[in-house]
């Protein structure tokens, strides 16, 4: 007797199940259940989305946001909610920011690295922004203290505590010591 494959859903009905109360996302079509993040990981993903809005609203415009879905693959689908996201204004579909998953790949993606999460997962997040189209991941290491920054030519960048996080070809103009994320 074969092993039962599991039913694959779409992003659609991915959007349309019931909430559990619990963070989730859609790879490769199958439903992934991760428990929230501790307190030190909304810390430092609010002050990011702080410096960035303020860097956002004082110059190039787009969207800053937290937690939303982008659909990232189709057939099977994956969609990831990264911890902080932003959106150039330019890449903002006609109608506007979406009601329900983006159909885009965000301009910046943030995971910030929860003490349960394996750097499997963490690895798996990064390439499938990338291969999305994604031109900057960075994850944060709240344990460390340090941001390492990802970009589709393979390459990987790491901020420590003494380092101004900067990538002036997808965020003209921003700037924000390692620091002042950690507190």
């Amino acid at each position: 007797m074969g092993a039962v494959k599991p039913q694959l859903l779409t992003a659609e009905e991915f959007w349309l199940l019931p909430g559990s109360g619990k963070r989730r996302s859609l790879v490769r079509g199958e439903v992934v259940d991760t428990i929230p993040p501790g307190g030190r990981h909304g810390v430092v993903a609010v002050r990011l989305v702080v410096r960035l809005e303020a860097w956002a609203g004082s110059g190039p415009g787009g969207i800053v946001g937290v937690e939303s879905g982008f659909r990232l693959l189709r057939n099977p689908d994956t969609v990831r909610g990264p911890d902080v996201f932003y959106v150039r204004a330019s890449h903002i579909p006609s109608t506007g920011i979406p009601e329900a998953f983006w159909e885009i790949a965000p301009d910046l993606a943030v995971e910030v690295v929860s003490p349960g999460e394996s750097a499997e997962e963490v690895r798996e997040k990064v390439r499938d922004y990338l291969a999305a189209g994604t031109p900057l991941v960075w994850v944060v290491y709240p344990r460390t203290r340090e941001v390492v920054a990802h970009t589709p030519d393979g390459l990987a960048r790491t901020y420590g505590s003494g380092d101004v996080l900067e990538q002036f070809d997808v965020l003209p103009g921003f700037t924000c010591p390692v620091t002042e994320l950690f507190g």
